[in-house]
């Protein structure tokens, strides 16, 4: 498969949206062509797909967005859970086609660890706008997880684990890529400043119980999620890395069981973010699955099901 070469301009600046409720999303939109919708994991920031911009933004009209109270966008005046983090995401993309910016629908939707379950939670609401699925090492197939991730979602030590410290910062990015040379000083700096937002630590705490206890993933949201993101046969690829030591790859057993029609991919030698350690190879596994897809519906119809996860 042939590297996707690299855009190496600046990006596009991030920009915000303010919602009907008050709510600013910021968000990253460039490139022109298909759309890619891109969605961060837990604790993290539209960057995370900032690699990505640069590679695909010559064929793709990308468009990465700072999920509710993580990055820099508003935190929800409600507890953040995934149902609304969906919600809100639906709600970004009507008030942007409302600006009158150009975004090509269907989409084709991205979502790496939680926001790989929200991709989900969203296809389930709009599946007439979603075009495809990639989800990479998306939250959802097992109950395994990290233990950072298990006992932040008990209350009462979250306060005290979620305190921001440079050296929490590190030893988070630390557990997020294989490579090393990856936790590099601007990205442990970027994850203490994300992490310091006055509503940081509470989000964390409150995204991290709705998903999990202290013994692991809830059954509960998986076992409404996955069957209703089944049933729309969408087309979808699951890419993981091997060593990822936030959701394990073992995890694929799960998806090949439960989205049988799904493609799957596994990364050798690479942690929980394969878009960024893998940057090159994703993206031109990527475009090898999107060129394969049938053309959309010219004339699809927008509704809102009204779906939760």
């Amino acid at each position: 498969m042939a590297d996707v070469p690299a855009d190496g301009g600046p990006l596009a600046p991030a920009a915000f949206l303010t919602l009907p409720t008050g709510l600013r999303v910021r968000y990253r939109l460039e490139g022109s062509g298909p759309t890619v919708l891109m969605l961060h994991g837990i604790g993290c920031s539209l960057e995370d797909f900032d690699e990505q911009h640069r590679l695909l933004r010559g064929r793709y009209r990308c468009l990465s967005v700072d999920l509710a109270g993580f990055g820099e966008s508003d935190p929800l005046p409600v507890p953040n859970t995934l149902d609304r983090l969906a919600d809100t995401v639906v709600a970004f993309l009507d008030a942007l086609a409302a600006t009158g910016l150009a975004v090509e629908e269907p989409l084709h939707v991205v979502g790496n660890s939680l926001g790989g379950a929200v991709a989900q939670a969203v296809a389930v609401r709009i599946p007439s706008r979603v075009r495809s699925l990639l989800l990479a090492d998306p939250a959802g197939f097992g109950r395994t997880v990290t233990w950072a991730l298990r006992i932040v979602a008990v209350r009462p030590l979250a306060k005290r684990l979620l305190t921001p410290s440079l050296q929490a910062a590190r030893r988070n990015q630390r557990g997020i890529f294989h490579d090393r040379a990856m936790v590099t000083p601007e990205r442990v700096e970027r994850a203490f400043r994300l992490a310091s937002r006055p509503h940081g630590p509470q989000v964390m705490a409150e995204t991290a119980h709705d998903l999990g206890t202290v013994l692991g993933v809830r059954p509960g949201w998986r076992r409404r999620l996955v069957p209703a993101v089944a049933a729309l046969h969408l087309p979808t690829l699951v890419v993981w890395g091997a060593e990822d030591l936030v959701l394990p790859a073992d995890h694929l057993d799960a998806v090949r069981r439960l989205l049988p029609h799904a493609e799957t991919h596994v990364f050798p030698g690479t942690g929980h973010m394969p878009q960024i350690e893998r940057a090159a190879e994703f993206a031109a596994l990527a475009e090898e699955f999107w060129s394969r897809l049938p053309a959309p519906d010219p004339h699809p119809q927008r509704t809102h099901p009204g779906g939760r996860a």
